[in-house]
C-alpha cells in the first residue's frame, strides 16, 4: 500500500495544514523553558508567528514538531514528538505523548493516555473481516466508503473476489488511505491510548477505554457529524464510518457503517454492520448485518449469518459449529425476518423473507420459497411452517413506512453508500410467492405422513396451512399489482422471459445486474452499476411485471381490485383485533 505521508510534510488535501511556521528566537525558547517546556533540539521546533507562547506550558518536544497559530487553545502537560499541531489545536494532559500525528486546526486532545501513529500504519484500511464463515474463506476487505452491496459480493462470491485483485490491490486501497490525523475540529477527551487510529473531521471520542488500528470517519456536512465513540469502548481493527460506538462496546475486526449503533456492552468481532443497524447488549460473531438489522437484548448471539431489516428477540441464538471441521456453517435470514425470544437456529439454514422464527430449529430448513411465514420449532427441533401467515399482520406494511423515517443518515448531507429498497412487496418476494403457489399445488397432491404433516426441504406443513397459504399469497400478489398498476393495465411485454431478482444486502435488482457487476474488476465501476440499477428500480420492476405476468396469466383489473380489497380488509381486521385485545389488557391493568 502507498505509504502515509510524513506528518511533517504539508499535505494539500489535509485539513490540518498549518500557517507558515518558523524557528523560535532565543528569547522565545527561554520563555518556554521558564514555563516548564523542554526540547532535545529547539532548532527542530517550529511555531507559527503570532502565537501566544504563554499558552504553551509543561510541554516536552521531541524530534521535528511544527505548531500553528495558538491564540485561544493551549498546549500543556504533554509530550509532543514528530508531529504537526494545527492552528488553535489543544493538546492537554497527554502523559504518553502525541507521536507521529497531524493534529488538525481547532482539534482537542485532552486527558488522553497517548496518541501515537507508527510509520505506514493502515489504520484499519485493507483489513480482512472473516464474515459468515469464521475460518476466513469468505473475507471482506474493509475500507472507507464500503457499501453493503460491495461487501456482499466479497462475502457471497469468494471465488469472484479471488479473481478480482483490484478490490484489494494497492492501487485501489491507496485511494482510501486514512491520514495519521486527529482531524479539524475533532475532540478526543478522557480516553485511554489511541494507537494508529485516524480520527476524522469533527469526530468526538469521549471516554474510550482503548482504540487501536482503526479509523473513525465523518462524511457529514460541517456541524452534522454522526461519528462518535463513547465511554468504555474497546476496539481494535475497525472502521467506524458515520457510526456511533458507545457505552462499553467491545469491537474486534469490524466495519460499522453509516447510521449504525453499537452500544450498551455489545460485543462484536469479524462482523459488518451497515446502514442503521443497532446492536446493544448482545454479541455478534461473523455477522453480515445488512441495513436495519437490530438486536437489543442480552444473551442474544447473532453468528455466521446474513441479515437485513431483521429484529432479534431476546436470547436469539444461532449455532455454526458442529465440532467436526470447525465453525464452517453459515446461513441467511432474508430481509425482514423476526425472531422470538429464545429462538434457536442451527446453521446452515435459509429463512424466507419477512418470516417469524420461533422455538428451536435443528433440521437446516430452507424456507426461502415461502416468504411471510410463521416457523415453529417442535419438541424435536423440526421446523413446522405456516406459510403466508405474516401477511395478515398489520405491522408488516407499517414496517415499510417506518424504516425510511428512521434513517439516521438523513439530514446529515452525506453520501449514502448503502442502497436500500424498502418495499415489502417487490419482485423478489412476489416471485417467491408465485413459485410457492406452484409448490403448494404439488405438495397438496401428496398424501400426508402418519403424523398428518407433509414434509419438504427439512420442513413440515399441515394440509390446512398450505390451503390457507394459497389464498393469502393470491391476495398479496393482487395487492402488489394494485399498488404498481393503479389503472389495472399491464405494461406491454417484449416477449422475453422474466428473469430472477436478487436481494443484494438490502438492494433489489435483476440477476443480470449482479452478473454484470461480477464481470467487472473495478470497484468504482461496480458501484456505478449498482447505483444505475437503484435509480432504475421502478422501470426495471415494471419490465419484470410485464414479463412475469404473461398475457395468459394476467388477472383482470376487477380480480386485482377485489383481491387488494380483501387484503386490506384482512389487515384492517388484524389491526382492530389487536387494538381490542390491547384495550382489554389495558383495562385489566387499570389501577
Amino acid at each position: 500500500m502507498t505509504t502515509t505521508p510524513s506528518p511533517l510534510t504539508p499535505n494539500p488535501e489535509s485539513s490540518a495544514e498549518v500557517s507558515a511556521p518558523r524557528r523560535l528566537e532565543w528569547w522565545e525558547t527561554q520563555q518556554l523553558e521558564r514555563q516548564g517546556c523542554s526540547a532535545a533540539d529547539w532548532s527542530r521546533v517550529l511555531v507559527a508567528p503570532g502565537s501566544d507562547l504563554s499558552r504553551i506550558r509543561n510541554v516536552r518536544f521531541e524530534g521535528s514538531v511544527s505548531v500553528g497559530v495558538i491564540r485561544e487553545a493551549e498546549l500543556r502537560d504533554a509530550l509532543i514528538a514528530d508531529s504537526v499541531v494545527g492552528d488553535d489545536a489543544t493538546v492537554r494532559c497527554v502523559p504518553g505523548g502525541v507521536r507521529g500525528a497531524i493534529v488538525g486546526p481547532r482539534a482537542v486532545i485532552d486527558n488522553v493516555a497517548r496518541v501515537e501513529f507508527e510509520p505506514e500504519a493502515p489504520c484499519g484500511v485493507g483489513l480482512q473481516v472473516s464474515v459468515l464463515d469464521e475460518t476466513g474463506s469468505r473475507p471482506v476487505v474493509i475500507y472507507p466508503g464500503l457499501s453493503a452491496q460491495m461487501a456482499c459480493l466479497m462475502a457471497r462470491r469468494p471465488v469472484w473476489l479471488a479473481k478480482a485483485p483490484d478490490v484489494i490491490a494497492d492501487a485501489f486501497l491507496s485511494t482510501r488511505v486514512m491520514p495519521h490525523e486527529i482531524g479539524e475540529g475533532a475532540v478526543v477527551r478522557d480516553s485511554g491510548p489511541l494507537l494508529n487510529v485516524s480520527v476524522g473531521r469533527e469526530v468526538r471520542i469521549e471516554g474510550a477505554q482503548r482504540l487501536a488500528n482503526g479509523s473513525v470517519v465523518n462524511n457529514a456536512a460541517p456541524g452534522r457529524a454522526l461519528a462518535f465513540v463513547g465511554a468504555g469502548v474497546d476496539a481494535e481493527g475497525f472502521i467506524f464510518e458515520d457510526a456511533t460506538v458507545d457505552s462499553g462496546a467491545i469491537v474486534r475486526n469490524c466495519y460499522v457503517g453509516q447510521g449504525a449503533t453499537l452500544a450498551r456492552g455489545a460485543s462484536a468481532h469479524d462482523s459488518l454492520f451497515f446502514a442503521n443497524c443497532t446492536l446493544e447488549n448482545g454479541e455478534a460473531c461473523a455477522l453480515f448485518g445488512g441495513p436495519y438489522s437490530v438486536s437489543m437484548h442480552k444473551a442474544s448471539l447473532l453468528i455466521g449469518c446474513q441479515t437485513s431489516f431483521m429484529n432479534a428477540g431476546s436470547a436469539t441464538n444461532q449455532s455454526n459449529h458442529m465440532y467436526k471441521l470447525g465453525p464452517v456453517h453459515w446461513g441467511i435470514l432474508e430481509r425482514g425476518v423476526k425472531t422470538s425470544s429464545n429462538s434457536y437456529l442451527m446453521l446452515g439454514a435459509k429463512i424466507g423473507a419477512f418470516s417469524l422464527l420461533m422455538g428451536s430449529h435443528k433440521t437446516h430448513p430452507d424456507s426461502s420459497e415461502f416468504p411471510f411465514s410463521y416457523l415453529f420449532g417442535d419438541e424435536r427441533g423440526a421446523t413446522v411452517v405456516v406459510p403466508g401467515a405474516m401477511l395478515r399482520s398489520c405491522g408488516l406494511l407499517r414496517d415499510e413506512k417506518k424504516w425510511p423515517t428512521r434513517d439516521r443518515r438523513l439530514k446529515r448531507r452525506l453520501p449514502l453508500f448503502d442502497r436500500i429498497t424498502f418495499d415489502v412487496l417487490n419482485p423478489y418476494t412476489v416471485d417467491s410467492m408465485l413459485r410457492a403457489l406452484d409448490t403448494i399445488g404439488e405438495l397438496l397432491s401428496r398424501p400426508a405422513d402418519d403424523d398428518l404433516f407433509i414434509r419438504y426441504k427439512g420442513m413440515k406443513f399441515s394440509r390446512a396451512a398450505l390451503e390457507r397459504a394459497r389464498y393469502l399469497y393470491e391476495l398479496a400478489v393482487a395487492k402488489y399489482l394494485s399498488m404498481r398498476l393503479p389503472e389495472g393495465e399491464f405494461p406491454e411485454s417484449d416477449g422475453e422471459e422474466a428473469e430472477d431478482w436478487v436481494d443484494v444486502a438490502g438492494q433489489l435488482m435483476p440477476r443480470s445486474v449482479l452478473e454484470t457487476a461480477l464481470t467487472t474488476m473495478t470497484p468504482g465501476h461496480i458501484e456505478e452499476i449498482f447505483s444505475q440499477a437503484f435509480e432504475a428500480y421502478r422501470d426495471l420492476e415494471l419490465l419484470w411485471i410485464a414479463r412475469r405476468f404473461t398475457p395468459d396469466r394476467r388477472p383482470s383489473a376487477a380480480r386485482i381490485a377485489v383481491g387488494a380489497e380483501d387484503f386490506d380488509r384482512m389487515v384492517e381486521e388484524d389491526r382492530n383485533e389487536y387494538l381490542e385485545n390491547l384495550s382489554r389488557e389495558t383495562k385489566m391493568l387499570d389501577l
